[in-house]
């Protein structure tokens, strides 16, 4: 990398008991559209939570823009968006109310929440639902407002953890395309993840996760070269060692 990485993981490992969720995983991001491609429990969750500094790792730094998540949580969180894979709105609350409250607790004021939320709600396709309490809008609209909401305190990096689960296919191309188009513009770094392929081959940067460990990072063209395979799934078969399922070739 050339630039400076916003994000850095070093060696950073994670036990829940006997089992090891991450183990010595390493990497560092730039600006751009990355994939965290893995099948549900290759850790990419756990990895998240230590990304967010809801738990801490056993071991390893991570660094955000050089700050420390471990020493400087705070200021590190302040950097950051996300949207995680359970829903996190509050369904009495009108969507205005929701991305309010949120601006209010990372010190934002008022105009500048209007501002930005607004900007945001119509760039996603949904200001006219900002009166309409979360709890009578679609999921895909949902998605839209939580992503919205991460959006607001303008992060360095946002990350998507499995963010696209139960949307319909319009509902997920569209919140897909919404992000390609924040990493160009913005410089946002992106680190998104899925067990979806083609969401994956849309990345400028593949990160392939399984079993808790990190198996390759490169983009999917490269990767399938490297395997000389011909697609990203058998890429990812051929890196993790396991089976292909016919029956379910878009997903891990």
């Amino acid at each position: 990398m050339t630039e400076a990485p916003i994000l850095s993981v070093q060696t950073v490992s994670k036990h829940y008991g006997k089992l090891c969720a991450v183990n010595q995983v390493s990497f560092q991001l730039g600006s751009g559209f990355h994939a965290l491609l893995g099948p549900n429990g290759a850790g990419k969750s756990t990895l998240f939570q230590l990304l967010t500094g809801l738990f801490a790792p056993d071991q390893g730094e991570i660094h955000l823009n050089g700050i420390s998540i471990r020493h400087e949580l705070p200021q590190a969180l302040a950097q950051m968006g996300v949207v995680f894979q359970q829903p996190a709105l509050d369904l009495d609350l009108s969507v205005q109310a929701n991305l309010d409250f949120y601006g209010r607790l990372h010190g934002m004021n008022k105009a500048n929440i209007r501002t930005r939320s607004h900007a945001a709600l119509t760039q996603l396709e949904i200001a006219e639902v900002s009166p309409t309490p979360c709890r009578h809008l679609s999921g895909g609209n949902r998605r839209k407002v939580e992503l919205a909401r991460a959006l607001l305190t303008e992060p360095k990096l946002l990350l998507m953890d499995e963010a696209t689960v139960g949307l319909d296919p319009a509902s997920r191309a569209t919140l897909l395309s919404y992000v390609q188009r924040l990493c160009r513009e913005q410089g946002l770094s992106v680190l998104w993840a899925t067990h979806l392929i083609d969401e994956a081959e849309a990345a400028d940067q593949v990160l392939v996760m399984h079993k808790g460990k990190l198996l390759a990072h490169a983009p999917p063209a490269a990767l399938i070269a490297q395997t000389q395979t011909s697609t990203l799934l058998d890429a990812f078969f051929q890196l993790s060692g396991e089976t292909r399922l016919e029956k379910r070739p878009a997903q891990l």
